[in-house]
């Protein structure tokens, strides 16, 4: 199985290859995990993770300005590889982002990426909080339970989202979205390949997902 991750420069591809890889190795999964930014090489990936860190508009600007990159992404995905977008890999899904100006998303779930309303909590959200969904919503989320721990780091989220593409929330000082799916495409709020155990159940998950 050929995994790519989507290289453009957003920062944390190695960690993210690194969960795959033990991910895949946890569940006796074959597979080839290739941090890339050939379009090639994406065209041909069975699973695709698309990483960010960083501000919407310019990890958006990143992806875009790599020649060929975005459109192979699109390409295949639309063919049926399972996605997953991990931070701002997940709230590039949404229809637009309004950090640093406004600017267009892939459109992919409902929703816009919106600065956190957090009353008195500190921004940036960091750090360690509970996961909270239906057991059984989705297969991202077998083999875990409510209250587990995911690692977060971001001051903008999704709102506005559809309620079944959000497929599980956390609690900061009100409902944050912290996960969410439609068709093929998933993708994590949180540093699922820092977030230890947890992340390396849903990183498995994806790699064994039959969307």
């Amino acid at each position: 199985m050929l995994v790519a991750v989507i290289d453009y420069q957003s920062g944390n591809l190695a960690s993210a290859a690194r969960g795959l890889v033990l991910a895949a190795e946890q569940r006796g999964i074959s597979a080839e995990v290739q941090i890339t930014s050939d379009p090639d090489v994406v065209a041909r990936a069975e699973r695709i993770v698309l990483p960010g860190q960083g501000a919407f508009a310019d990890c958006a600007r990143g992806l875009a300005s790599v020649d060929g990159l975005e459109e192979a992404m699109f390409a295949r995905v639309a063919q049926g590889a399972p996605f997953l977008g991990i931070c701002v890999g997940m709230q590039l899904m949404a229809k637009r982002g309004l950090e640093h100006g406004v600017t267009p998303g892939f459109g992919w779930v409902q929703g816009e990426i919106a600065p956190l309303q957090v009353g008195t909590n500190r921004l940036p959200h960091m750090g360690w909080n509970e996961l909270q969904f239906t057991p059984g919503a989705h297969p991202l989320l077998d083999g875990l339970k409510p209250g587990d721990h995911a690692y977060f780091v971001h001051s903008y989220a999704l709102q506005g989202g559809q309620g079944d593409e959000i497929i599980a929330t956390t609690d900061y000082a009100g409902d944050v979205v912290a996960m969410v799916a439609s068709g093929n495409r998933a993708g994590t709020q949180f540093h699922a390949e820092k977030s230890q155990q947890v992340g390396l159940t849903i990183l498995g998950n994806f790699l064994s997902w039959v969307p």
